[in-house]
């Protein structure tokens, strides 16, 4: 698992030996910055939050790629009411390169298409890890990579949170929800605990500020005493109405509905990962900004 991560790390991410070696004729590339995004189970919005803190960001001048890297039941371009020509399946056929998949959205974002309805796929082997992971350095011209995940924990899903620079844990305030999203810290903090990682939490679909700090309390409560893994809370998204009238679109929220709730609280969301304030909006905005202690 480890020599997996290093090595999607050395691909994706730059290689500043070079730059001491050859200063002159290498420039010191880019750091890449890879935000991968998972949940415990199905259903809880893992998507949805992928795609509009894509938006969010490229808000901020961010050159964005959002990777589907579920490998059986594809969403994200289902969401942005795309039908891309290529997709994941043929990268790991080796029918196509991961540049030639790769298609711009109207949005300003771009995506690599997941496959969906190829279960063979959902774990690869090691050949086709191999490649995948070779396939993976064409996208390090972008400045992040947020890669949506299946829910679980496949090993698919844990080389992809081993590889990141943040993993966003995203639960509801369901029971179920809640005890699946403590069972893939769990499995974090115990197979990749090596790898250096921003391990955080967001809350979705609440209906009001107390059950959204319950959550997060309970969460990062029994995570650090438990498994002593520091899980920061990054924040929470309402249960908006904007959300799934924006899904029946197929259209992101952050664009169908940028001064919903929802679409604020992501953007509030972005701001606490980049440590910085989105200052457009007026009363609710400023009202997330205190919750989320901006």
């Amino acid at each position: 698992m480890e020599d997996q991560a290093e090595q999607l790390r050395e691909l994706v991410r730059t290689k500043e030996g070079n730059a001491d070696i050859l200063p002159q004729r290498i420039p010191k590339p880019k750091k890449t910055r890879i935000i991968t995004v998972a949940s415990g189970k199905g259903g809880v919005g893992k998507t949805n939050l992928s795609v509009n803190m894509a938006l969010a960001y490229a808000r901020i001048g961010k050159k964005v790629i959002v990777m589907d890297a579920d490998l059986g039941l594809a969403n994200v371009n289902v969401i942005l009411k795309m039908i891309p020509k290529w997709n994941l399946y043929h990268v790991i056929r080796r029918q196509k390169t991961m540049r030639e998949i790769l298609v711009e959205t109207e949005y300003g974002i771009s995506i690599v298409a997941g496959a969906s309805g190829f279960s063979k796929i959902a774990n690869l082997s090691v050949d086709q890890r191999t490649n995948f992971i070779e396939e993976l350095e064409t996208l390090s011209s972008a400045d992040i990579i947020i890669i949506d995940t299946s829910a679980g924990v496949s090993s698919n899903v844990l080389d992809f949170i081993a590889v990141a620079d943040d993993v966003v844990i995203i639960t509801t305030p369901e029971p179920t929800a809640i005890t699946d999203a403590y069972g893939i810290v769990k499995i974090i903090a115990t197979e990749i605990e090596s790898v250096e990682m921003g391990l955080k939490l967001v809350v979705n679909r609440v209906n009001n500020v107390t059950e959204a700090k319950k959550v997060a309390d309970r969460m990062t409560s029994i995570t650090g005493q438990f498994l002593n893994t520091k899980l920061e809370y990054l924040g929470f998204i309402y249960d908006d109405t904007a959300v799934s009238q924006a899904v029946l679109k197929q259209k992101p929220f952050m664009v169908d509905a940028p001064r919903s709730k929802a679409a604020q609280c992501v953007q509030h969301i972005v701001g606490r990962m980049e440590k910085m304030e989105f200052r457009e909006g007026g009363g609710f905005s400023n009202m997330v900004r205190r919750i989320f202690g901006k």
